[in-house]
């Protein structure tokens, strides 16, 4: 049972220093705050670079705000990343999915409650373009969670020390990238809850499996690509110890010369 009990995650229920349930409001306030301000935004522009500044900074914000308890995921694509990676644990992830999920409805609930119902206009919510068939949607979505992923790794690998302290930015910067060069063909979800969330809001389903299936096989193309082929390598363990003990054996050898100068 040990063995089960720690690749399932039934360990993170008891232990405190986990801090799971702290972790899973931070994930539901993460969505919460993206949802919010972003799909806000949407209410008030049709302009596709600003909808893609006001995404970029709510995922930006978002991961500022709560990386230090979860880190940020902020969406199911990059939970599933992180479990098929193994950085994750299997319930971890169920949780943080649902979590993530419920933030997003709650964050488009309150701007359509707060908002008088002309100032609506879609609620931010994706749909494909005219032109674009079921399946382009998929592939394009599919992209987009390849990129989003591949710079949530890359911006937290821990062989590059230095990438994380712009992983915020860095992530934010890779949602606006994806809403600038897709917005106009699918709404550039890259994000299954995001979806989610305005979709429960204005109760529209069509081809809602597109935003599903496609960020989170990109998502998951992305973690074997990162982890199998684009890894930073570890660092070569320096000779700095035996140098460090090699410096004093060599002061206490001078040391001595210098006693015995004294005494001649």
């Amino acid at each position: 049972m040990g063995k089960y009990e720690y690749s399932l995650g039934l360990n993170e229920f008891k232990s405190k220093d986990l801090r799971l349930w702290q972790a899973l409001i931070a994930e539901f306030i993460g969505n919460l705050i993206l949802n919010f301000f972003a799909c806000g935004a949407c209410t008030q522009q049709e302009d596709g670079t600003f909808k893609a500044l006001a995404f970029g900074l709510g995922v930006f914000m978002a991961i500022t705000i709560i990386g230090h308890l979860s880190g940020g995921h902020v969406n199911p694509a990059v939970t599933v990343a992180m479990l098929v990676a193994g950085r994750i644990s299997v319930l971890r992830a169920v949780f943080y999915i649902v979590f993530q999920c419920l933030g997003a409805i709650a964050g488009t609930a309150c701007v359509k409650i707060l908002l008088d119902s002309n100032y609506h206009n879609g609620l931010g919510h994706t749909n494909l373009a005219p032109n674009i068939s079921e399946l382009q949607g998929l592939g394009i979505e599919f992209f987009l969670g390849l990129v989003l992923v591949l710079t949530v790794f890359g911006a937290c690998d821990g062989h590059k020390p230095d990438s994380r302290y712009t992983a915020p930015l860095a992530i934010g910067m890779s949602v606006t990238l994806g809403h600038l060069g897709t917005i106009h063909y699918t709404g550039a979800s890259m994000n299954p809850a995001r979806t989610l969330g305005t979709a429960f809001a204005t109760d529209n389903w069509n081809a809602h499996w597109v935003y599903w299936v496609g960020p989170v096989l990109g998502g998951v193309a992305a973690a074997l690509l990162y982890t199998q082929v684009l890894e930073a390598k570890a660092p070569a363990k320096s000779n700095e110890t035996a140098e460090k003990y090699r410096t004093h054996a060599d002061e206490r050898e001078l040391r001595k010369l210098e006693g015995s100068r004294d005494f001649a």
